[in-house]
């Protein structure tokens, strides 16, 4: 079984703090072996992250979180970036097109784009996932509703951190019953169900503060491109 963190962002998210290598570092030193960057529409550090795992005994997983019209869709196994942008269907044709997985973040917490508020349930079982634990959770209810929805769809289920900083690279992730190390062996698991997940919730204070700094990187940015 492998330990996977399929849920992290690095300094090239709006919201996100540090840079890959220490993203890298902190997967290593908790003991994981595979971590996808899931950037927000931005793919370029998940793609050197995936260069560079190899030096950090890990394996990585080029991936990106799309921002579809009806919210979030995480893009696993990617060459290539998915536009923001696009209908829900349409973002999850573009993953498959590049023989990606769609895996569907926190489709159940509306205020951190969740899908379920703009979409069917049959339209989110066209998921190849859900991710049915996610570390930044405020009352679980949320995770608990993806998880009935993953079990009586017969959906493959994983977990992420959510992390926006190093230090919560491994809250939460998702065991992979994979043959080999690699990241074609850790996607087909996942596609086949061959997953449990495990995690806890990101502390009270660190969720306050990645929420916080995002709020500021992200209008630093605005003001930014306003001025150029």
């Amino acid at each position: 079984m492998l330990s996977v963190e399929l849920h992290a962002h690095s300094s090239l998210s709006y919201d996100g703090r540090d840079p890959v290598e220490l993203i890298l570092e902190q997967a290593s030193a908790v003991g994981l072996d595979a971590i996808a960057i899931t950037d927000h529409d931005e793919i370029d550090a998940s793609l050197e992250a995936a260069d560079l795992a190899p030096e950090y005994d890990l394996v990585g997983i080029p991936a990106m979180e799309i921002s579809s019209k009806a919210g979030h869709v995480l893009g696993m196994g990617l060459e290539e970036a998915v536009p923001p942008g696009l209908s829900y269907e349409e973002t999850v044709d573009r993953i498959h097109e590049q023989g990606g997985l769609a895996v569907i973040p926190h489709p159940f917490q509306e205020a951190r784009h969740g899908v379920m508020a703009r979409i069917t349930r049959e339209q989110l079982a066209l998921g190849d996932a859900i991710e049915v634990y996610n570390s930044r959770l405020f009352t679980g209810r949320a995770n608990r509703q993806a998880e009935r929805f993953a079990r009586r769809n017969g959906l493959p289920m994983t977990a992420g951190s959510d992390a926006h900083i190093s230090e919560m690279v491994g809250q939460a992730v998702t065991r992979v019953d994979a043959d080999e190390r690699s990241v074609e062996s850790v996607l087909e698991a996942i596609s086949e169900g061959r997953t449990s997940v495990e995690g806890k919730r990101t502390p009270w204070h660190i969720s306050f503060r990645q929420f916080g700094g995002g709020v500021t990187r992200r209008i630093r940015g605005h003001l930014t491109g306003l001025f150029r």
